[in-house]
């Protein structure tokens, strides 16, 4: 991910981050589900989506440490 999408993130609130968090699980499914027929051109988005999602359970978990402080 790069800084820029990074940024992009940062800025959105938990409630954009949580449409953001089902958006990429969906994306995850269709992208498993293709891999198992064998239908998967990218390999690698697998991975790539994976950690989207961790940076974005990682953002959230920061704005609610933030909101506690």
């Amino acid at each position: 991910m790069k800084k820029s999408e990074l940024n992009k993130l940062r800025d959105l609130n938990n409630e954009e981050l949580g449409a953001k968090l089902e958006e990429l699980k969906g994306e995850l499914f269709r992208l498993r589900f293709q891999h198992a027929l064998n239908q998967l051109d990218n390999p690698m988005r697998l991975k790539a989506v994976r950690k989207e999602i961790a940076t974005v359970k990682m953002l959230q978990r920061q704005n609610e440490l933030n909101a506690e402080a």
